[in-house]
């Protein structure tokens, strides 16, 4: 649907499907995950967030729930070793009755039994995804959080048309459902590029990039980092024919 082509800080290209235009802004899914990590990222560097300590879940907080010990930073890399299945295959896999059934999509994922000790197992799951969002919705407070990932993000980096989804309870649908146009979607990784600096402005605090880029041991081959794809997945590259990658 569109194509954006960035070199040296330059949009040197760019081509739209038609009905698609410059001006449309286009559905992320699951590049809305590394939006969430930068808000996490800024929340962390004003002192409100803590990736190695657990965040606030109201469901996790009588004394023999395992569930309490996990982390953010468990959270943020898929390991929290919680049972959710991200399989689209079916309308009625946890994913689907999430984002398509459920008012309170945190609430829903939370509720998930615990599988495994938390870094002992590698699982995508946008469940954990909305979990870190309350977890940001409570760290920020009600009175900001609306306004925090334009005030904090977007309007920093000029993503004009930037604009993330809530659910029916009110928090982000940080997993899946951010628009912007291809070009602010250029701006964001341009960020990540610039190691969080964007114009000598610092947005991302330092050092976050490279956490957030560091593989979590337990993803195959180590494709994954913090909410960030490091490389090609492995089901992609069986899917097109591919070989795997090396460990």
């Amino acid at each position: 649907r569109a194509i954006a082509v960035v070199y040296q800080g330059h949009l040197v290209g760019e081509r739209y499907a038609t009905g698609f235009s410059k001006d449309t802004p286009l559905l992320g899914w699951s590049l809305t995950k590394s939006v969430t990590n930068a808000l996490v990222g800024i929340a962390v560097g004003e002192g409100k967030l803590a990736i190695d300590k657990p965040p606030p879940v109201p469901e996790w907080q009588t004394p023999d729930d395992p569930r309490r010990r996990i982390t953010l930073d468990q959270l943020l890399r898929m390991s929290s070793g919680l049972r959710f299945n991200e399989d689209y295959s079916s309308p009625l896999v946890d994913v689907a009755r999430m984002l398509f059934g459920s008012s309170d999509m945190a609430a829903y994922a939370a509720a998930k039994p615990q599988q495994a000790a938390p870094e002992m197992r590698w699982s995508y799951s946008s469940g954990d995804t909305l979990i870190v969002s309350r977890a940001l919705r409570q760290a920020i407070g009600a009175a900001d959080y609306a306004a925090f990932p334009r005030r904090a993000l977007f309007d920093r980096l000029g993503m004009r048309s930037a604009l993330i989804e809530t659910d029916a309870s009110g928090t982000f649908v940080g997993s899946s459902f951010m628009y912007a146009t291809a070009r602010d979607w250029a701006r964001f990784g341009l960020l990540y590029l610039g190691d969080g600096v964007v114009g000598g402005q610092r947005i991302l605090p330092p050092g976050w990039v490279a956490y957030s880029r560091t593989p979590t041991l337990a993803a195959p081959a180590q494709q994954y980092g913090a909410h960030f794809w490091l490389k090609l997945p492995t089901d992609y590259l069986r899917e097109a024919g591919l070989p795997p990658l090396p460990a």
